[in-house]
């Protein structure tokens, strides 16, 4: 049996497209070990029918931890035998470059995300600059590589001339739990449900002005489900606004737990600013997820994102990200009884249109050429 290790810098409880390329590896018959990290605020690992691997790290931030990862990550990668090196994401780029070419093993790189121009980057331009030049170092010499949308697959074509195969982070069909129980959770009752959710709730994401409506929305009730570098701010904000009855957050969680919540939404919210290329061409996980989940979507009208919505006819669009126009949005969204009717058969033909069982069958062709 062929063996693959996948590496990803992230948590792996929680990063939803890396599993689903692992348990289509482990279907061809891939002896599949996946390598990542373990924070220390990190779920337990869920059962899975393929190997993991966490690493505890001394550093969770900043640029000693991406050279602990970095060389930690090559030396395992050194250690331990594999047919085929599936690196997701620059951060994991650059070991399984130098590997793959030392001990001479195929390697294919995912990018889940135009990593170069996010808005943590392109505000810090001498961090950036290395980004880049491991971008320039190890794309141009890759044969193919795999990344999330059309938008950024041109932009890597036209930069690296590299052949890009587009594969969506879409969820499988048979993925979703029941629906939680409102009084279980410890859900109100008597008022709208809404959702944010994401492992990367940060800056220029549009979060902040969401919390911010709320105050405009004292029949709504907002949970904020995952992570990201915003948080605190979004919770120092709730509580100098007394928004407790209004937003709730929630921690990151297992897959099947985040959509037991997000299945009891009415509303679910996408709100990227058009600040910089890889917001621009996003197209978040959560968007499928509020797909296969069925509900309507709240968006900030962006490439990729304003192209599956206006198909299929799921959602609105903020006109600006001002609090008041959210709030004016949502408002919008949740009383057009007419409009809701329309967006749920849009949902529902996507859902079958929109899911990994169709979207993996790219992975598949591409893998076969690694046997």
């Amino acid at each position: 049996m062929n063996r693959v290790i996948v590496s990803v810098i992230n948590d792996l409880v929680t990063d939803q497209r890396v599993n689903k390329s692992c348990l289509t590896l482990n279907k061809m018959g891939y002896d599949v070990l996946l390598v990542g990290r373990q924070q220390r605020k990190s779920p337990p690992m869920d059962e899975r029918p393929y190997r993991t691997h966490r690493m505890k790290l001394l550093f969770e931030k900043g640029p000693l931890f991406y050279a602990e990862y970095n060389i930690r990550l090559f030396f395992f990668l050194l250690f331990h035998r594999a047919h085929l090196l599936l690196s997701n994401d620059l951060d994991t780029a650059l070991p399984n470059f130098f590997i793959s070419k030392l001990k001479g093993i195929k390697m294919i790189y995912d990018s889940h995300e135009y990593f170069t121009e996010t808005p943590e980057l392109v505000g810090r331009p001498r961090v950036q600059k290395v980004w880049k030049r491991i971008e320039g170092f190890v794309v141009p010499r890759l044969k193919e590589m795999i990344t999330v949308c059309d938008s950024i697959a041109e932009l890597f074509q036209q930069k690296y001339g590299v052949k890009c195969h587009v594969v969506r982070n879409i969820p499988p069909k048979a993925s979703l739990p029941p629906k939680g129980d409102k009084e279980t959770l410890g859900l109100p009752l008597d008022k709208h449900l809404l959702v944010l959710q994401g492992s990367g709730i940060n800056i220029q994401r549009g979060a902040e002005e969401l919390v911010e409506a709320m105050r405009y929305l004292d029949d709504c009730f907002l949970m904020v489900i995952g992570g990201g570098d915003v948080l605190p701010l979004l919770k120092q904000m709730v509580a100098e606004e007394h928004l407790e009855d209004r937003v709730r957050f929630l921690p990151r969680m297992p897959y099947a737990n985040m959509m037991a919540y997000t299945q009891l939404a009415e509303l679910g919210f996408i709100l990227d600013k058009d600040t910089n290329l890889n917001y621009r061409f996003c197209l978040p996980n959560k968007l499928f997820d509020f797909i296969q989940a069925g509900v309507p979507i709240v968006a900030s009208k962006l490439v990729e994102v304003g192209k599956i919505i206006q198909k299929y006819h799921i959602g609105l669009f903020i006109p600006d990200h001002a609090p008041q126009s959210i709030a004016m949005t949502i408002r919008e969204g949740l009383n057009d009884t007419a409009q809701r009717q329309q967006w749920q058969q849009g949902l529902a033909q996507a859902a079958i249109d929109l899911c990994w069982e169709n979207e993996q069958q790219t992975l598949i062709e591409i893998y076969k050429h690694y046997e």
